[in-house]
């Protein structure tokens, strides 16, 4: 029999860097996960995205055990990194902020692929394009 499901919610935290520093320790300890052995797991889990930032679902179940599932960063972090650029614009119809060129765009959408409701890469593509424009980022043909 499955265990029950008492709560799920997500985090963002540095890959293989996480703390349980706040915010992470207190939103895991207000759920009942314990954060010592959560960092130690989410740790070992993101080595592979050492110092980006990644969204990760926690499932917390009814015996206070807890499992979690790695996602992509954040489309505007990805973004933001293949533009060189520290944050997107304030006002972004007026100030641009970078530029970003189709292969790189086409890159972004492949790795966040498996975690968007995209039908096919070139509407991930797509997507990708309206966050970069919302951040101030040309997109470039």
């Amino acid at each position: 029999m499955a265990k029950q499901i008492t709560k799920q919610f997500k985090l963002q935290a540095l890959g293989g860097k996480a703390t349980p520093a706040p915010p992470i320790g207190p939103a895991l300890g207000q759920h009942g996960v314990n954060p010592g052995q959560f960092i130690q797991q989410f740790n070992a889990a993101s080595q592979h995205m050492m110092g980006k930032v990644c969204t990760v679902l926690v499932t917390v179940y009814a015996d206070r055990s807890f499992s979690f599932e790695l996602k992509s960063p954040p489309a505007a972090t990805l973004i933001a990194d293949a533009a060189g650029v520290a944050k997107g614009s304030g006002e972004p119809n007026k100030n641009k902020v970078g530029k970003i060129t189709q292969d790189q765009i086409r890159k972004i959408a492949e790795e966040k692929y498996v975690d968007m409701n995209a039908a096919s890469i070139e509407a991930a593509m797509r997507m990708i394009e309206g966050s970069a424009r919302s951040m101030g980022v040309t997109v470039e043909a």
